[in-house]
């Protein structure tokens, strides 16, 4: 077979191997600014001059603040190329129980048993209210509270994403979140796709809005014309919506900031190229996706670009993957195992698939990455679609101090602090001595007054 595909190959016994992996590591950093030619183009045509995406979002997102809906409307034209009304905004209810009643009922049975795998693993993980009495006279706690408003940001530009929705909403749900707000754009894949709206229904999401991009995230954090603000704002998007969820962040909460999805494959000689290759094909689909295999099996590397090869000619969306693949992939031939758990870890990659004969054994080494897919019969797919984790994920390196969105992250927690005269006086020697430390009378005197009152 002739191999056409130009992705990069790493060998690391060899001296350029570092510089490489830098280069690639630097390439996946959140500095890496991925944006299509479509996008620069777009940039200029709207804006007249080339603006960079965070320009572009401050500038966005400053209008929305200042005119509200009418600017909202305004980016909806110039960047969706979609003419919008206020009263064409929301999707209406009858117009969602009309997608709902149409769809096809086996679509539907999917959804709901989704969502049943959702809200079982959501809800064994979620925090409860702690109460301890470490000494007597002193009750400490910490009791957690849903947000009562959120803003979903589902995508909609290349593709339908109804596993987004599951995967944002239902958490939500599970935390006991009263109030959702669903943002799509207003494409044939986004807020006029009918198995997304039929989707929101089943799930029983009312507030859906026909708005995308850096103009959606900005009317949810600031609220406009017939959208209330949010409380918190989660999902993925491209880079502008990464960039304008950056930009509001303090006026709200938000989940992360998103890259380009990306999987890191460990494999060992029992591993199947074909289940390789296909599972970095499905990253790089997202176009952009970043997809690096990590391996010290040197036949591997030319088994799995040739079964590569193979799949990205049959696959509809194969030209985008492989413009990934030759920009953003890689396949690693490592010295040996800890060489490969070493540089996983560096990578901190979104998803991690361990495909070795016995993963559990790396597992423990293994401490950075936002999704770990054990075994060679777990692709990626599975946690995309129907296992119960959400599939929103550190992306970018950040798995090295963030974490994967779960029902916890709609839950604000206050901690209990309860002490009756005995405790008071219990802790008083510490609280006074700190206090004169730190100069503060009056909190000495808070301390010193109610304990010379009578022990009534």
């Amino acid at each position: 077979m002739t191999l056409t595909l130009k992705i990069r190959r790493i060998d690391c016994t060899r001296e350029d191997a570092r510089e490489a992996i830098s280069v690639l590591r630097n390439e996946l950093s959140p500095k890496g600014n991925v944006v299509s030619p479509e996008g620069k183009a777009r940039t200029v045509a709207v804006f007249g001059e080339p603006l960079s995406p965070e320009q572009v979002v401050e500038r966005i997102c400053g209008e929305v603040a200042s005119r509200g809906l009418a600017a909202v409307l305004d980016y909806t034209r110039k960047l969706d190329k979609v003419e919008l009304t206020p009263d064409q905004v929301r999707v209406p209810a009858a117009e969602l129980e009309a997608a709902h009643r149409n769809a096809d009922p086996e679509y539907l049975k999917t959804i709901a048993r989704v969502r049943e795998n959702v809200l079982t693993y959501q809800r064994a993980i979620l925090s409860r209210d702690v109460r301890i009495e470490p000494q007597p006279g002193v009750m400490l706690g910490l009791r957690y509270l849903p947000l009562r408003r959120v803003g979903v940001c589902i995508p909609g530009g290349a593709a339908a994403y109804p596993s987004t929705l599951l995967m944002t909403v239902v958490p939500a749900q599970a935390a006991g979140v009263s109030e959702i707000a669903v943002v799509v754009p207003p494409t044939r894949f986004g807020g006029y796709n009918v198995e997304l709206l039929a989707a929101c229904h089943e799930l029983g999401v009312t507030e859906v809005y026909r708005v995308g991009g850096a103009q959606a995230v900005a009317a949810l954090a600031y609220g406009v014309e017939g959208i209330p603000a949010v409380d918190k704002i989660v999902g993925p998007g491209n880079l502008f919506v990464a960039l304008a969820k950056k930009h509001v962040y303090g006026e709200v909460d938000i989940d992360s900031i998103a890259g380009p999805s990306e999987v890191v494959l460990i494999a060992d000689a029992s591993a199947d190229p074909r289940f390789i290759a296909s599972d970095l094909i499905s990253q790089a689909e997202h176009s952009p996706g970043a997809s690096i295999m990590l391996t010290w099996e040197p036949s591997l590397v030319d088994d799995v670009a040739s079964a590569l090869e193979t799949q990205l000619g049959h696959l509809s969306r194969g030209d985008l993957a492989r413009d990934s693949l030759e920009r953003f992939g890689a396949l690693i031939r490592c010295r040996d195992e800890s060489q490969a758990v070493e540089l996983s870890n560096q990578f901190a990659p979104e998803h991690l698939h361990v495909s070795t004969a016995d993963p559990e054994r790396l597992l423990p080494r293994l401490t950075n990455a936002g999704a770990v897919f054990l075994g060679h019969y777990t692709p990626v797919a599975v946690g995309d679609y129907a296992a119960g984790p959400s599939h929103v994920l550190p992306t970018s390196g950040t798995a090295r101090w963030a974490s994967g969105l779960s029902a916890n992250d709609f839950l604000r927690r206050s901690s209990l602090i309860s002490v009756d005269r005995r405790g008071l006086a219990g802790l008083a020697p510490e609280i006074r001595r700190l206090a004169d430390v730190e100069g503060l009378s009056a909190h000495r005197y808070s301390i010193d007054v109610r304990l010379q009152e009578p022990n009534r």
